[in-house]
This record gives structure tokens, sequence and C-alpha cells, in this order.
């Protein structure tokens, strides 16, 4: 696969996807976005690839979305839509997906991490909702569904950031472990996950996706597609003009 803003190795069926924008911090783009739904498609179908790890390049695993681009509202719809997309293929995605949180995962980052399956941090890792504080909604539903509707509450309406031990203790991330570790360790995990067969792994998947989709869509629509067109439309506006910089 040629891609210019992500970078994919596959290990003894473990497909690792690296967002590969360090000198931005792993901003998500409109183009890493349209890169990692294509990546997901192909492999879903693809019978080498059993799991799947999520990581980031450099010291963030990423800092939300590419501010620079909101900046630009002639791409307002182009963001809406791949954001859009990007989001339902990584919850989706029929295969197992763990995020290897290397380093802040803030914003949309955050999000990316909360669609996951399973979360393994390095000691770098911090979690939290800055964007909160220029007038962007966060992404409530998959995290009260993780660590419990207090916490969730808490960190979505306060936007403060935590560490590495305080989300394993909130039970955010499965498993600490140092920097170096990160990718061997989620590979592991993803090695022990394909001790059982494909086909169990994938009908286990799609009974998590049953259970919680219904209701993960109808937040989603709320909580994203028409909060970007009610909200975040006019508070980016707002924002870019009075010179700030707001995270999503």
């Amino acid at each position: 696969m040629d891609f210019q803003n992500i970078e994919t190795e596959t290990r003894d069926g473990v497909a690792i996807l690296y967002l590969n924008r360090p000198e931005s911090r792993n901003a998500i783009s409109v183009a890493m976005r349209r890169e990692i739904s294509a990546c997901l498609g192909r492999w879903k179908e693809d019978r080498d690839v059993g799991v799947v790890v999520l990581t980031g390049r450099g010291k963030a695993f990423t800092a939300g979305f590419d501010l620079r681009e909101f900046r630009d509202p002639a791409l307002f719809d182009e963001i809406f839509q791949t954001s859009a997309r990007y989001h339902r293929d990584v919850w989706y995605f029929p295969k197992p997906v763990i995020a290897a949180v290397n380093g802040p995962a803030l914003a949309g980052g955050f999000d990316l991490a909360k669609l996951c399956d399973l979360r393994i941090g390095s000691t770098a890792a911090v979690f939290g909702h800055p964007e909160i504080k220029f007038g962007v909604p966060t992404l409530f539903t998959p995290l009260r569904w993780i660590v419990g509707e207090g916490v969730a509450r808490d960190l979505c309406l306060t936007g403060r950031q935590i560490g590495a031990e305080e989300a394993l203790r909130l039970g955010l991330l499965n498993e600490v472990v140092e920097e170096a570790s990160l990718i061997p360790a989620a590979v592991a995990c993803g090695k022990k996950l394909l001790e059982a067969p494909l086909e169990t792994l994938v009908a286990t998947k799609r009974f998590i996706l049953d259970a919680g989709s219904r209701g993960w869509e109808e937040a989603f629509r709320v909580e994203h597609d028409e909060t970007f067109e009610k909200v975040i439309r006019k508070t980016i506006r707002g924002t870019v003009r009075k010179g700030a910089s707001p995270a999503s």
C-alpha cells in the first residue's frame, strides 16, 4: 500500500497502522483520514490480517484533527465527510483493533483511542479533551461505555488531562508498559487474540458491535454529525477569526 500520511507493516497476522505525521504530532488531516479508511477497507477482507494495532510515529499518538484545515471554510464539507466516515470505519472494523498509545492522545486522538477494542499505553500516554475549552463538544458515549458515567462526565466536561497510570486505574487502559516495549506488547496482545480462530474473533466482534452499535450510531449522529453542523462550523469560524487554536 502506497500512503503518504500513514505507514503499515504486518507481523504474523497482526497489522500495524502508524499515524505518520510526527512533525505535526500526527494531526489527523483530511488526507490521513482517507488513507486510514482505505487501509482498513483493504484489511477487512485480508485473510492475512487478523488483528490491527493503531499507533503513532514520534512522541505523540495524535494531538487531534489538523487545525490548519479548519482555517479554510471551503474545506468544511470535506472535514465533516471524512470525519464521519473514518470514525465509523474504525468502530465497525470487523476484527479486533488495539490502540498502542505512545504519547498524547488528545481531542480527536482521544476519540480514536476510544473507538478501539483494547488500549495499551506507554508511560508517556496522556488523554484529554482540551477542545471543550474552545467550544467544541466531545464524544461522550464511547467513553462512558469504557470508564463509566461519572468518570466520562468528568473528563468530557472538565477537559482535564490524565496520564497513563490514572488511565489504567480508571479502566481506560488495559496495560501500561515502558515506551520501548509498547509495540512488542501490542503485537503480543494481538497474537494472544489470534490463538482463537479468526472466524471466532470476527463473530465475537460482530456480537460486540450488535450489542452497542445501534446505541453508538444514534449517539454518534447526535454527538458528531449534528454537532458538526450546528456547533462546530460556527465555533470554528468564530475561533479562527479570533486567532485561537481549537482542537477536535
